[in-house]
């Protein structure tokens, strides 16, 4: 491709409205324009970048036996009513009407109809097992869309589902499908982790997150540095101290800490450490009759270390708490006769379900809320101030330096970009639709399933986001849309730089090079500066002084500076980092 043919609009400054890295980089770099709020245009030089991740994600997903179609955007609500979605889910889900008054959806996924497509085609055992998938649109109405291409509205995605007999050719299934993703990110070029994810209420482990490391990420990455042990904020598990609880040395009192509310401002107030004091967190679950109405509440008293953060995930897979809310401030009243910020475990006004962290149910001295305003417990002490605890649960997020649940050293923590999941589903759908098989024994059965997906117009963003410095973008080769550019200086007024870059460009798309030809005649600077903002990874300078020693300078966009090369020597150069 030459410039003078293609689309290049690349800005000196980035919209205000752009916060993230990728986000600034895409819009400066003419790779998408915003047209509404989460709603942007790919221009060309993205475009290419898309259809390159999407050419990966095809070749992978084809050479381990998924077979391509593509299902509506638009889908009757009908399908999403027999599975419930259409109303449990949020706002995320645009609804939509014909002229006819009929409901549809924008599919922000197509769990409900690649299940009807089964229902209809797959009658025998002796079809399974099967997987499918498409590379569409997708649509959610977030509230609040930002970060470009990584919190859009409308974007692209790669959703695969496989439909098997049992649970055993199911999981064989997903083993298939997890080693392609990992084919996949291998290919695109990325430092990426695979990292255990939470089931949500369908439980079981078949579940992983593709993440790819990127100081900006919003997701917590928990990981090993001395194993293979990987998992998301939501699934690491957080051990019980291996030590056993000291004795208690100090009396349990009730100590004056007036207007100090959080654990923070008690420790600092009595000079401790913050790891000494215990946080009080009052959950409630309703119990609701056939009609919706509430008929009775269960008031929960969660306590957590003080420098420990809840995680909700952990809380909700408990018996009892699967669908929990905060306590409201007058059942916490009710329930302790105080306001938060000084609330505990002893001298409470009515009965609460009590939970233990692991770390405090092995804590001794402990501070906690004295159900006072204004006064906290010190010297707490299981057995003795209260009794021992009947219910200890993992309540919390890791914290860099846990132990790891595999027993191989200390946890780390970094930040990633979730840019796929692969996930087994199980009989959720098939069972909530009716998707059955006859099997061997004649007998109906449900199909089992699983699904797979990759974000492909969040991918470059996430690449950006772990690949840039401050001149712009830099693309590992397979994602770029460019792999080499060729900037000859002044073509306009030396034949010869002309007629030497034409050849270049002639002999590299021979060879099947993917490469552009800057024929605009810009000033040198401008040039450089354009291709290093949209981060082409190879350049080839090709001027009139060189030509007369022979030579042309090639630069890698992560290079500092440039190498003479011979005239005669820069194809198979080129060729070799490439490996074409």
């Amino acid at each position: 491709m030459k410039a003078s043919q293609f689309l290049i609009s690349t800005l000196k400054e980035a919209p205000a409205d752009a916060e993230v890295a990728s986000h600034k980089l895409m819009m400066r770099a003419g790779m998408i324009k915003k047209l509404g709020a989460g709603i942007y245009t790919y221009m060309p030089m993205g475009l290419r970048v898309i259809r390159k991740v999407e050419a990966i994600v095809r070749e992978e997903m084809n050479r381990a036996g998924s077979v391509e179609l593509s299902m509506p955007v638009i889908q009757p609500a009908e399908l999403w009513q027999e599975t419930g979605r259409f109303t449990t889910n949020g706002p995320e889900l645009l609804r939509i009407k014909d002229r006819h008054d009929r409901d549809y959806v924008v599919q922000p996924t197509s769990e409900e109809v690649i299940t009807d497509i089964a229902r209809q085609e797959i009658k025998s055992y002796k079809q399974l097992p099967k997987n499918l998938y498409q590379i569409q649109t997708k649509f959610r109405d977030e509230r609040r869309p930002r970060f470009g291409l990584m919190r859009g509205r409308e974007f692209t995605m790669k959703d695969a589902y496989s439909f098997d007999r049992d649970q055993e050719s199911a999981k064989a299934s997903y083993q298939v499908m997890a080693a392609a993703y990992r084919k996949i990110f291998d290919r695109f070029g990325l430092t990426y982790r695979a990292v255990a994810a939470d089931s949500g209420a369908i439980g079981g482990d078949l579940s992983e997150e593709f993440q790819v490391i990127a100081a900006t990420g919003e997701d917590a990455i928990v990981y090993c540095p001395g194993s293979d042990y990987a998992a998301n904020m939501e699934k690491a598990e957080a051990l019980a101290p291996t030590e056993p609880r000291k004795a208690a040395a100090q009396a349990m009192a009730r100590t004056p800490t007036p207007g100090k509310s959080t654990c923070e401002e008690v420790a600092l107030l009595l000079g401790v450490p913050l790891s000494t004091t215990v946080k009080s967190l009052v959950l409630a679950t309703d119990t609701k009759d056939d009609k919706g109405n509430v008929v009775k509440t269960q008031v929960w008293l969660l306590l957590l270390r003080g420098d420990h953060d809840m995680n909700e995930v952990k809380v909700g897979k408990l018996d009892g708490l699967a669908d929990f809310r905060f306590a409201s401030i007058t059942e916490i009243e009710d329930h302790f006769g105080c306001k938060p910020g000084y609330l505990g475990p002893i001298g409470l006004k009515q009965p609460v379900k009590i939970v233990v962290d692991r770390e405090v149910a092995a804590m001794a001295d402990w501070i906690c809320g004295a159900n006072a305003e204004d006064f906290h417990m010190t010297g707490v002490n299981w057995g003795r101030d209260l009794p021992e605890p009947d219910r200890v649960a993992d309540l919390r997020n890791v914290v860099a330096g846990d132990a790891s649940p595999d027993g191989k050293g200390a946890l780390a923590i970094e930040r990633g970009i979730e840019v796929g999941h692969v996930f087994y589903l199980g009989t959720k759908y098939s069972k909530a639709m009716h998707a059955t098989f006859l099997d061997v024994n004649g007998k109906p059965q449900l199909m089992e399933m699983g699904c797979y997906g990759i974000g492909i117009t969040r991918l470059p963003a996430a690449a950006i986001e772990q690949n840039h410095d401050e001149k712009g973008i830099i693309w590992p080769d397979a994602l770029a849309p460019f792999t080499v550019v060729l900037c000859p200086i002044s073509p306009d007024r030396f034949p010869d730089v002309k007629a030497a870059a034409d050849q270049l460009y002639a002999d590299l798309m021979a060879a099947g090079v993917d490469v552009m030809l800057d024929d605009r005649c810009e000033r040198p600077g401008a040039m450089f500066a354009d291709w290093e903002l949209i981060g082409v990874p190879h350049r080839v300078t090709i001027g009139d002084r060189g030509l007369k020693e022979g030579q042309v300078e090639y630069q890698h966009r992560r290079d500092p500076t440039s190498e003479k090369v011979a005239v005669g020597d820069v194809l198979e150069l080129i060729k070799s980092k490439l490996a074409v």
